[in-house]
This record gives structure tokens, C-alpha cells and sequence, in this order.
């Protein structure tokens, strides 16, 4: 008889360092488990530093404090009223009996420091148990400059969502620095931004170090695993799973070329992001057409579930929606790379924007969920090309909103032009050819959009008419936030796909965040969090922050649970 030979040993292994793999990272440290943390990219952070940053945490410990008191029973009404059957009651419930007590562990015990949001509507406010605030958190402003020499480990946010070549904003920042000649206190806001951000550049540092949205999370949590002595490789992506009689004893990793054998004698925690880059899986799970669409790091190829299902592990089922929509427009650039772009919830609510299919009609409020538009695009895409869409405004809109990657202000847009990118005409109907669609049918729509903005009541679709679009318009905008209208030539469209921000279709796990097998057993050993475990929202998008609220929960209950295994002892092999 003789033992396995391992290259290395620890407690637990995280593979993938997102939030879900941080957290649960951190959390078995804490716990008092050695931890190995392996990353497959050459940077900390995965989707969440890229991401807006928000984290649904349902009865978080802020809310009184911001004025909107909750309850297990309304937010589970609102759960009902939403995510229904399309992910296991169980999971909803273990979701929500551990989202405030995670939020309050990390915040205790770590650099992750959160806000709540005093007004921010679930995305169905008219649904019964839903909350005008309290339940989303932002991360607060981060210093990079604290995490020292590893300040270039971490993910950069992308580019187009910084200005001036590499400082991060807020919208609440976006306002200020466009009002910086109308507002002295915009002024003084935005000087404070800039010169905070040329102090960076002039220090060596190859972007701002104030970080916000996710990259602060991002930031805040590879500071705790600095703060930890957590070991982390980068460059080290996972090729196999260790099985031992039945049990997940520990992984084979690839680094600097060479194949390692990692022990983790308490168990394994996949958290590689799920598989929005994985065109088999993609093939196979999402609705078509699909394409390269996703806003995702392009890393996330699902190799985390593929070798889990491997392993044992099943994939959830039942699910709504096999990813988290979003429309995305598409620069390609001289180089023949690719800029992708979310229109998240910057331009479609505010007022004169209209969406239209290749029939040059209206199929959607344009002011709903970015989830709620792309099902808009594939619910119209079965009777008439809606893949891709067309976001349309006028001359005015643009000067004043922009539309994705075309700035407003005056900014420089002649390239996007030519890029093909931004299309510009003078009327409507060479708009319409420039588009290739309907020139009647967008006329016609034109009007009505334009008679409803005078009306201040969209009758067709019902832009304005949830708390929610009105939150995402323009407040100055009377009687009707997100309504306004279309008529100063030029005319502006861009181009939308039905884009994803990560997937909801991932391993299928219990309570404990474990792996289950065909059987619905937990697999001893294998673990699972943020876009690899299979959603607890089943593919429905109930709220801001509802993929990082998971994935800080169940990043937690994996580590804690690890955290309580005893340590497994070597498995005799026997030899020939």
C-alpha cells in the first residue's frame, strides 16, 4: 500500500477569485482552514471587479437606518412574486435566511464595507413584497493604494467605463463632471475627481486608485485575503478533479507549465464563473440565435462545471432563463478587436430614447430591466428580426445622455461612425436605410412615441409607469421622468444583441452550498459558488445586486461549512 503523492496540501482549495471564490476563501481562513486560492487568469477579481457592484442582501442590518424597515415574510412574498418556482424553495430560503448574517460577517471581519441604498427600486415594484430601498448595498469607495505592490493583480474595470484613460466614476460622479460649468457644487466635485486621479498618474500608478462599483468590492475583498495570509496562485488554471472513492479529495492545477497535484483534505470550492464563454454550453442552454455577446471576462468558459459534472455533480433544472440579459452594442475597432458595451441603465429610461424591431416598431418599454429587454428582443424575434434592435433618439438626446459608447456633450463621435458603430441621419427615412429597417413602420412609431411624450403616458408599452423606470429617468423631466420627444434631426441609432452579464444555469447544489449528484446527494468534498452554482434566482432578475448576493452568501456558507469538516486523512491506493 502507498499514499497519493500530492504536490501540495492544504485545507481547502477555492477555485476562482471572484467574490464567491474570495468569500469563501476568507471565510475558511477565518474559520481556521489553510487555504489555497487559484486563479486561471493573471488578475484578482473575475466578474465582480468589471461589474456595477450592487449586492441584494434582503434584511440587511442597514435597512431601518435608510427608511425602509423589511421582513422575512414580504421579501419572501417578493421572492414568490418573482423568482417562483424557476429555482428550488429550498435554495430561495437558505439564500435569504443567510444573506444579512454573510453581509454582517464580512463587514465584521474584513475590509468589505457596504451602503445600503436609501432609494433603489426592485426591478417589479408593483409586485406584492417588493421594497422602494434598503435591500441593494453599494460597496463603498475603496483606496487602492492599500493594497501596495498587488495593486496591478487586480481586475481592471472596463475601459469604457472610465474617463480620462483610467478613472473610475459613479453615476452620481457621471452627473457631477456634466454639470461641472452649470454648478459650482458639481464643480467642486468633479475638480476633487480629477485631481484626485492625475495625483495617481503622476505617482506611477497606471489608473486611479479610487475604486468604486465593483472593482471596490473586487479591491476590498483580495485586501482581506492580503490581510488573511491567504496563499493565491494566478496563472493556474484547474485541469481535473481529485476523486477518492467517491470523495473530492483535491485538484490537479497547471502552473508555470506543469501539471500540480493539490490536496485539500476538507474539500474543493468551484467559483470560476460560470460558462457565458463556453460555446458548447452556450449551444446547448441558451435560446438562439446567441453569439460572442457577453459582457463576462472572456475566461469564463465553464471549465469549473464541465470538470464538476465530471466529478459527479449535476446541473440545476427548471430554470427561467438560462442567463442574466442584457443588451449589448458592439464597436469593432480598426484592430479588428471588439468593444462591447451594457446598456445597463444609463440611456434606455431617460427620455426620448425608443427601442424598435426590423419592422422599425416599438416591442418593448424601453425603461425595464435589462434582464426585461433582452426577453423583449427574443419574445419579438419569433415573429419578426428583433436580433439585434435598435435604440433610436434624437440630436437633442444625444447632446444631452449620450447612447452607449457615443458621449454626450459634443464629444468626439465622427469614429463611431465610420466604425459603423453609431448610425446618424439627417430624416428619418434614411435613418431607417442606413438601418435596413421598415421606414414607414419607424415613422409611424416615431409619431406615437412622440404623441405619448406630449401625453406623459405611454399607452402602448407603459415606459414611466413603475417607480422603477422613473427611477432610472430624468427627475427634471415633467410630467413623466422617462418620457420625452423625438424629433430633432439628426437622428442616432445603435445597434443591440441580446447580450449577458453570467450565466444562471450552474452546478446543482443543497443549503450548504455542496455539490449534488444525479442522485441529489451532496458530493463529499465539492462545493460551489457564484456563477458556477446553479442560480437561486432561477434565471429571473428580481432585483439590482442578485448575482454578488448570492455569491457573497454562498461564497460564506461554503467556507463556514468547510470550515466545520474534519480534515480527511490520505486514501490508500493500492499499487500493482
Amino acid at each position: 500500500m502507498t499514499t497519493a503523492s500530492w504536490d501540495k496540501e492544504v485545507d481547502v482549495l477555492v477555485v476562482g477569485a471572484g467574490a464567491g471564490g474570495m468569500a469563501a476563501a476568507i471565510t475558511a481562513r477565518i474559520g481556521g482552514c489553510s487555504v489555497l486560492l487559484a486563479e486561471k487568469t493573471d488578475r484578482i477579481g473575475g466578474s465582480t471587479a468589471i461589474s456595477g457592484g450592487a449586492v441584494w442582501a434582503p434584511l440587511n442590518a442597514q435597512t431601518d437606518e435608510v427608511g425602509h424597515p423589511d421582513s422575512y415574510d414580504k421579501v419572501w412574498k417578493y421572492m414568490r412574486n418573482t423568482v417562483g418556482d424557476a429555482a428550488p424553495e429550498a435554495m430561495q430560503h437558505a439564500f435569504l435566511a443567510s444573506c444579512a448574517a454573510a453581509v454582517a460577517f464580512l463587514e465584521q471581519n474584513t475590509e468589505v464595507k457596504l451602503a445600503a441604498r436609501g432609494y433603489s427600486p426592485d426591478y417589479y415594484p408593483d409586485r406584492e413584497g417588493a421594497a422602494l430601498g434598503g435591500r441593494s448595498l453599494d460597496p463603498v469607495m475603496f483606496d487602492g493604494r492599500l493594497l501596495g505592490s498587488h495593486f496591478h493583480e487586480l481586475r481592471d474595470p472596463l475601459p469604457e467605463f472610465m474617463v480620462l484613460g483610467g478613472m473610475m466614476i459613479t453615476m452620481t460622479d457621471a452627473k457631477h463632471l456634466l454639470a461641472v460649468t452649470k454648478s459650482f457644487t458639481s464643480w467642486k466635485e468633479g475638480m476633487k475627481l480629477v485631481l484626485r486621479f492625475l495625483g495617481d498618474r503622476l505617482r506611477g500608478y497606471h489608473r486611479g486608485t479610487r475604486l468604486v462599483l465593483g472593482n471596490a468590492l473586487a479591491g476590498r475583498l483580495f485586501k482581506s485575503v492580503l490581510d488573511q495570509g491567504i496563499e493565491y496562485w494566478l496563472d493556474a488554471p484547474l485541469q481535473s478533479l481529485e476523486v477518492e472513492g467517491g470523495r473530492v479529495t483535491g485538484a490537479t492545477l497547471v502552473r508555470d507549465g506543469k501539471p500540480l497535484r493539490v490536496r485539500a483534505r476538507r474539500g474543493v470550492v468551484m467559483a470560476t464563473g460560470g460558462f457565458p464563454w463556453s460555446p458548447t454550453l452556450r449551444a446547448q442552454l441558451y435560446p438562439q440565435p446567441t453569439g460572442p455577446w457577453s459582457m463576462s471576462p472572456q475566461g469564463n468558459v465553464g471549465e469549473g462545471i464541465t470538470i464538476a459534472r465530471a466529478a459527479g455533480a449535476t446541473l440545476g433544472s427548471g430554470q427561467f432563463a438560462p442567463a442574466f440579459w442584457a443588451p449589448v452594442s458592439i464597436l469593432q475597432k480598426p484592430d479588428g478587436t471588439h468593444v462591447r458595451y451594457p446598456h445597463l441603465v444609463w440611456d434606455r429610461a431617460k427620455p426620448g430614447l425608443m427601442a424598435v424591431n426590423a419592422a422599425g416598431r416599438r416591442f418593448v418599454n424601453e425603461s425595464t430591466s435589462y434582464h426585461e429587454f433582452v426577453l423583449a428582443m427574443y419574445k419579438s424575434h419569433e415573429t419578426v428580426p428583433t436580433l439585434p434592435a435598435f435604440l433610436v433618439c434624437d440630436s437633442d438626446f444625444m447632446e444631452r445622455w449620450g447612447m452607449g459608447l457615443a458621449l454626450p456633450g459634443g464629444r468626439p463621435r465622427e469614429h463611431l461612425v465610420r466604425a459603423g458603430y453609431l448610425f446618424r441621419a439627417d430624416t428619418l427615412d434614411e435613418l431607417a436605410a442606413k438601418l435596413g429597417v421598415d421606414a414607414a413602420g419607424l415613422k409611424e412609431s416615431v409619431a406615437g412615441f412622440n404623441r405619448g411624450a406630449e401625453a406623459g403616458q405611454d399607452a402602448e408599452f407603459g415606459k414611466g409607469s413603475t417607480e422603477y423606470n422613473r427611477y432610472l429617468g430624468d427627475p427634471e423631466q415633467a410630467p413623466n421622468a422617462c418620457l420625452g420627444p423625438l424629433r430633432q434631426a439628426p437622428f442616432y441609432a445603435v445597434k443591440v444583441y441580446a447580450g449577458d452579464i453570467g450565466t444562471a444555469v450552474g452546478i446543482r447544489c443543497n443549503e450548504n452550498a455542496q455539490a449534488l449528484d444525479a442522485g441529489g446527494q451532496p458530493i463529499p468534498g465539492l462545493y460551489a459558488a457564484g456563477n458556477d452554482m446553479h442560480s437561486v434566482m432561477g434565471g429571473q432578475y428580481p432585483a439590482p445586486g442578485i448575482t454578488l448576493g448570492p455569491a457573497l452568501t454562498f461564497g460564506w456558507v461554503a467556507g463556514k461549512h468547510l470550515a466545520q469538516q474534519t480534515a480527511q486523512p490520505p486514501v490508500a491506493l493500492e499499487t500493482a
